[in-house]
């Protein structure tokens, strides 16, 4: 089965899971839902709810390892198969390159076996290999020795149970995905790894900041005090000016009306945070994002030096071949040394071919039109296009991305286009004053938020939306080939919030 990532399910039906649901195991447990200003705050977690929330999670845990083991013993039969049916070739080479060892060995009339000719050589031969020069005997003898060698080397692969720990990443993974209505037969290991990394890589901006939340909200109506820690709080996490102001302002007007224990209070903060994180998409912008199937989607990246633009097309390359769509790189970044030869390596990796011109410093729009030629040609699905590093006050560079967005246009007016923006999440702030120029050029779709591993900033993300009013499409958190995933507000605020 594909899982396909971009719609967030394995694209092969799925067996109805409606016999299901009358098992409390393999049902996901009651989602707790945070009310709006005017409603009635969440009840803390029941020890009823805990326990079907690790229920949930074991039975998950078995599906994957029953999953994993499956995969395990079908690659190592496809690698017998393959071993089998080279050895009688192998064999067939071995032996025609010793004429001179064959011709001896068939004079000897008591071999049975080739078997017994490598292990029994000396006491077989004795008489005949007398008879042979000196260069002939030392000869033969290292080329028996080195079929022995050859022969113990060979060994039948073995199927082996992957090695999938339960511990509290992945009962948080697991929770985080029961409540977004998913069931155990539906979880992937990739899904619980991505959650387990994403957690990971905001623990640099969740660090203390829950508690120290807890412990200001908890004690009911905010007064000015308490409103200016929350404050230098979120302007730490790098929140921003207005969405910190927004935040505070709902926050306590709910405080207001009500006093909520901690916990409740977090879980309201939480929704703000959400409604924050998804409002571009009540106005212009899909909730969706992904490759339309059976026709050509032109995706254009955009984004100032250094912020990882080429590395971010290797991953959505590699997401996109894993998920099922057929993909094709433009290399369009032809100002930048060893560029084009960066994204060869990363199209290598995933099996993926990239269009390129062999010169050096030429026009990047005619590297666009040869792209979406080849593309056309071979039906490609998903078109990414990378683009050379440039700053937002260079009005030269501006105005040729504005020209290679012209050409795709026009050479593609049939095609779904995207245009993302490419923000280094360590910059901060400092990546919003980047994104209102692109966004002129490029008529820009989304963001992409990449190494919000290596910062304390990761409420830039909150800022981004509130400033700008783009949605973040995918979020980046490593260096590996599978460290970018499509952007869900609820897990980013579950791992940004969770303690």
């Amino acid at each position: 089965m594909v899982f396909n990532w971009f719609r967030r399910k394995f694209d092969n039906p799925e067996p109805d899971s409606s016999k299901d649901s009358e098992q409390t195991v393999e049902s996901a447990p009651e989602q707790l839902e945070t009310p709006a200003a005017d409603e009635a705050a969440p009840e803390p977690v029941s020890n009823e709810v805990a326990t079907d929330y690790l229920a949930w999670a074991k039975a998950a845990y078995q599906n994957i390892q029953q999953q994993e083991s499956a995969a395990a013993q079908a690659a190592a039969t496809v690698a017998e198969e393959v071993t089998d049916a080279v050895a009688p070739v192998l064999a067939v080479e071995e032996a025609t390159t010793e004429p001179l060892a064959v011709a001896v060995e068939s004079e000897a009339s008591d071999i049975e076996a080739p078997t017994v000719i490598i292990s029994d050589t000396a006491e077989a031969t004795t008489s005949d290999a007398e008879d042979l020069p000196i260069w002939a005997r030392d000869d033969r003898q290292q080329r028996l020795e080195q079929l022995k060698a050859s022969a113990i080397e060979t060994a039948e692969p073995e199927a082996q149970t992957p090695d999938i720990a339960l511990d509290d990443d992945f009962l948080w993974s697991a929770k985080v995905l029961a409540d977004r209505g998913r069931t155990p037969e539906q979880v992937s290991l990739d899904e619980i790894n991505w959650l387990k990394k994403l957690r990971q890589g905001l623990d640099k901006t969740r660090r203390g900041f829950v508690n120290q939340l807890k412990a200001l909200i908890g004690q009911g109506p905010l007064n000015a005090d308490a409103v200016e820690s929350i404050e230098t709080l979120l302007l730490q996490a790098d929140v921003g000016i207005e969405a910190t102001d927004y935040v505070i302002e709902t926050l306590q007007t709910k405080l207001r009306q009500e006093a909520l224990p901690p916990e409740a209070a977090i879980a309201y903060l939480k929704q703000i945070l959400r409604d924050l994180l998804d409002k571009p998409f009540e106005s212009n912008y899909s909730s969706e994002f992904l490759p339309e199937s059976n026709q050509l989607n032109i995706w254009l990246l955009v984004g100032v030096n250094g912020v990882g633009k080429t590395t971010t097309i290797g991953k959505l390359a590699h997401m996109s071949q894993s998920s099922g769509y057929k993909c094709l790189i433009a290399a369009g970044d032809t100002f930048r040394a060893a560029a084009v030869e960066q994204v060869k390596v990363w199209g290598q990796r995933s099996g993926i071919e990239v269009i390129a011109n062999p010169g050096q410093n030429t026009d990047p729009a005619a590297v666009v039109f040869d792209a979406i030629s080849a593309a056309r040609s071979r039906e490609t699905e998903l078109l990414l296009v990378d683009t050379a590093g440039r700053l937002q006050n260079k009005k030269n560079l501006m105005d040729e991305l504005s020209k290679i967005r012209r050409i795709i246009d026009k050479q593609a007016s049939t095609a779904q286009i995207e245009s993302l923006l490419v923000l280094d999440a360590t910059l901060g702030q400092n990546g919003l004053r980047q994104a209102q120029v692109f966004a002129e050029a490029a008529k820009l779709s989304g963001v992409i938020l990449t190494k919000l591993d290596g910062t304390a900033k990761g409420g830039v993300a909150l800022a981004v939306v509130q400033q700008l009013g783009l949605p973040i499409r995918f979020i980046g958190a490593g260096e590996g080939i599978e460290d970018l995933r499509p952007f869900s507000s609820y897990e980013f605020v579950e791992a940004l919030l969770s303690g």
